[in-house]
């Protein structure tokens, strides 16, 4: 279905990959007898057309874009990356024609001259951009990364310009989504927003307002695509966003994986219906965190490289799973949600309540106050990975108390 293999489809597949023998089991073809069986066939025009008229239909206020699209200032960086046509075509094709593109990032380049870290998540590859803007003046700032899978954006704080984090993006289009969809008199009970277990727990305050669900998967993008095959073959909900905490975004259901193609639209509706209330990204941010409470995440990636560092990763997330901390500094500790064994358990009363996803070796700890923090191995570097999320009536209160969670955690392991 487009989406990536699922832990069961890949054990059997590898199982299978396994057993060929890579001389004798593998079949070869020329390229020419493939062409004439139709085994090799071309991606064409009708299909990037295709693709833009189903991204051009996931746009919400259809009416605001039709008749204000022109009056959105952006600038937009590729990265050197693959995003520089699709994106601009797919704004050009809605209307939004004020895009100046950042010319040193523009054109695809392997080496990333002018960001060797091709990271949208980081404030260095936006530079350029940044400084185009203090002359530029523009409404909004984005990027996306080299495959433009992931985006970046950039918004106007009124001192300086400043990266919006993976998970204030999807909160924005959270709550951009559905408040859209209810003025538009399209919101109902069974519309899901898929977030990971590792991303902001403000989602789930958001959905709780406009009374939709909001549903948790394993970290990784292939189970927001199989919940959203999940809900066609079951008609049990409708999939308006899919998100991760690392700057992916996903609507609609004819694409399986993040797309910052379908993410850049619907940042630039986004954009510029704020601008018309007078606002920018930012100041929104700023209103949903007075409306719903500060909420602040943070990332600690600890690097254990070698041999020896994995077995140490292995040890110490071993050591937590079997004497599970009961405090973290003055805080309890109320609730450990083990993935491992899909289990999650009361740490006060001993209750277990089975956790309805697959295994995976990952460890949610959430305190008294409901601030949490996880710890997993990654699964492409040497390194241990540590989340944190706390919420506060305040920045500044959210902020020391996310300070001093990562503190007394780094203490803990």
């Amino acid at each position: 279905d487009g989406g990536q293999l699922t832990d069961k489809a890949a054990n059997e597949t590898l199982d299978y990959i396994n057993k060929l023998d890579i001389f004798k089991d593998v079949k070869v073809v020329s390229k020419e007898e493939a062409e004439k069986s139709g085994l090799l066939q071309y991606v064409g025009k009708e299909i990037d057309d295709a693709y833009y008229d189903k991204v051009a239909q996931l746009c919400v206020r259809k009416d605001l874009i039709k008749q204000q699209a022109k009056n959105l200032k952006i600038i937009y960086t590729p990265i050197h990356g693959s995003g520089n046509i699709p994106v601009r075509e797919m704004l050009k094709r809605l209307g939004f024609t004020d895009v100046t593109i950042v010319s040193e990032q523009e054109l695809p380049n392997g080496d990333f001259p002018t960001a060797p870290y091709p990271n949208p998540e980081i404030r260095q590859v936006f530079e350029l951009a940044i400084e185009l803007a203090k002359k530029q003046h523009p409404d909004v700032i984005f990027g996306t990364d080299p495959d433009c899978d992931r985006i970046g954006v950039v918004v106007n704080t009124g001192d300086d310009y400043k990266v919006l984090t993976g998970n204030q993006v999807g909160i924005l289009l959270t709550d951009y989504l559905l408040g859209a969809r209810k003025d538009e008199g399209k919101l109902e009970s069974k519309d899901a927003i898929i977030k990971t277990i590792v991303t902001s727990d403000m989602t789930q305050v958001i959905c709780d307002y406009y009374g939709v669900q909001m549903m948790d998967v394993l970290t990784g993008f292939k189970y927001i695509g199989e919940k959203i095959k999940e809900f066609l073959e079951t008609a049990s909900n409708n999939f308006v966003l899919g998100f991760e905490e690392s700057y992916g975004y996903l609507s609609g259901d004819f694409v399986r994986d993040k797309d910052a193609v379908i993410a850049s639209v619907l940042i630039a509706e986004m954009a510029l219906y704020y601008k018309t209330q007078g606002k920018n990204l930012f100041q929104a941010l700023e209103d949903l965190y007075k409306k719903h409470g500060y909420f602040v995440e943070d990332l600690l990636s600890i690097e254990m490289e070698g041999q020896s560092g994995q077995e140490k990763i292995k040890e110490i997330i071993n050591n937590l799973r079997k004497n599970p901390p009961k405090q973290i500094g003055d805080t309890k500790i109320v609730t450990l949600a083990d993935y491992g064994v899909s289990k999650s358990y009361d740490l006060e009363t001993g209750k277990e309540t089975a956790i309805n996803l697959p295994s995976s070796n990952v460890l949610k700890f959430i305190l008294e106050d409901k601030s949490w923090f996880v710890v997993r191995p990654s699964g492409t570097e040497p390194k241990m990975k540590v989340y944190f999320s706390v919420r506060g009536k305040t920045r500044e209160e959210a902020q020391n108390k996310v300070e001093q969670l990562k503190k007394d955690v780094q203490k803990l392991i």
